[in-house]
């Protein structure tokens, strides 16, 4: 019995268990909406603004993910509007120097706490910017009635 608990040890200690998440598909996420890239390129002229890029990659192995994400490109890489086409529908991702391809919209990311980070602490700093200047206001004010 005390051999085959040792055995089991051995094996479960020496097997090292390697996960890797299998991608159904490359994707982008731009603003808090997931778009599936396609092989569709998209004509230069049809290329908008700079709308966003790359800032994060999705954890390989729960698949999570927050803010400007890709499983597909590297950091960096650039995401635009595609002239005659709502940004909620598709977007244009950079492939290459003058190569975009066509990135279809297929629905929103799940809730990730680093979103509450991103998209409210500067609004939050920014804030707490105009009250101290308010209240600095304030007090040269009252300083300067009296």
């Amino acid at each position: 019995m005390k051999k085959s608990i040792l055995c089991l040890l051995i094996i479960l200690l020496t097997n090292s268990s390697v996960q890797a998440l299998s991608w159904a598909y490359p994707f982008v996420v731009w603003k808090g909406k997931v778009y599936e890239v396609t092989e569709e390129k998209v004509n230069t002229s049809l290329i908008g603004r700079k709308i966003g890029e790359v800032k994060t990659k999705p954890h390989e192995m729960t698949g999570s993910h927050y803010g400007n994400a890709s499983n597909y490109f590297p950091i960096g890489t650039e995401y635009f509007e595609i002239s005659g086409i709502s940004t909620k529908t598709a977007i244009a991702v950079q492939a290459g120097e003058g190569e975009w391809v066509k990135a279809v919209f297929t629905g929103k990311t799940s809730f990730h706490w680093m979103d509450l980070f991103n998209n409210i602490f500067p609004a939050l700093i920014l804030l707490v910017i105009v009250l101290f200047f308010v209240r600095q206001s304030s007090k040269l004010k009252s300083y300067q009635g009296e």
